[in-house]
């Protein structure tokens, strides 16, 4: 009698071997990012400059490495922050970071909230002196203001005589003149730009999108995220030079007047203008 395995013996071995492939089939975190960083037409550096994240730690995530990014909770920010950059979805990369490292991080224990509840001093009983201390005083205030009435009372039987009281007795009564109104803003007020400048306005009407600008000599004049319903204004004397991460998402004032383009939603645009735009732009 041979012994040997049975076709249900070898079952689960094919099935490890499928789930082998799919593991292999599936791109990493890395390799999606930097993908997704090409196709958006970005650098590292302007992935950098747009997330604060160091260039070392970007280049170090798109090759897997995640030892640079000081632990877990720190590589799952990284990740969460540079999938937005790139217009990704960050949950699936988070799932396939936690299938691969163990998981979600574990909680942080509740031990120190219960050390400052045993720490807390205890309650006093009430402070009989100053209590005491008070009735006092509110003693001494009663006298004073009864022995005031009966003064009072003095002289407004000497009015009822037939005296006069003084003039600086009569009330005033003084009227307060109304607060001017808050002039309310004008639509005239986007087109009173200096003329012998170039001013750029930015608007994050649809999405957050990511602007970086600079001067006519390239110094930079903003780097960073542009939040939905935020206004940023920039002026030289001679150009600015733009950077849209998500052109569809904002409008664009130069010189005041609006620039209508058919940006498209996504869409990475770098421009620049003069005083003499929007002619061209």
């Amino acid at each position: 009698m041979s012994i040997g395995n049975s076709p249900e013996d070898e079952r689960p071995f094919e099935n490890e071997h499928v789930e082998a492939d799919h593991e292999e089939a599936r791109p990493s975190i890395g390799h999606v990012l930097r993908q997704a960083r090409i196709a958006a037409g970005l650098t590292v550096d302007d992935v950098s400059s747009a997330t604060r994240v160091r260039m070392s730690i970007v280049h170090a995530i798109e090759a897997d490495d995640f030892s640079a990014c000081g632990g877990d909770v720190y590589a799952r920010g990284h990740i969460r922050t540079l999938a937005k950059a790139v217009q990704l979805d960050p949950e699936p990369l988070l799932a396939q970071y936690g299938d691969e490292h163990g998981g979600r991080p574990a909680p942080t224990p509740a031990a120190p909230l219960f050390e400052a509840e045993r720490i807390r001093p205890e309650r006093r009983g009430p402070n009989w002196t100053a209590a005491m201390v008070a009735a006092i005083v509110a003693v001494i205030g009663f006298v004073g203001f009864t022995m005031f009435q009966g003064d009072d009372s003095g002289n407004e039987a000497n009015v009822a005589e037939g005296s006069t009281p003084s003039d600086s007795a009569s009330p005033t009564t003084k009227t307060k003149k109304p607060a001017d109104p808050k002039p309310e803003p004008s639509d005239s007020a986007i087109a009173a730009v200096p003329q012998d400048k170039v001013t750029v306005r930015v608007a994050a009407v649809d999405d957050p999108s990511w602007i970086a600008a600079k001067d006519h000599n390239g110094r930079m004049i903003f780097d960073g995220l542009l939040k939905q319903g935020d206004t940023k204004t920039f002026q030289d004397s001679s150009k600015v030079h733009l950077v849209l991460g998500d052109a569809g998402a904002v409008d664009l004032f130069v010189n005041g007047k609006k620039i209508e383009e058919n940006f498209q939603p996504g869409s990475v645009e770098r421009l620049t203008y003069t005083k003499g735009d929007p002619e061209a732009g």
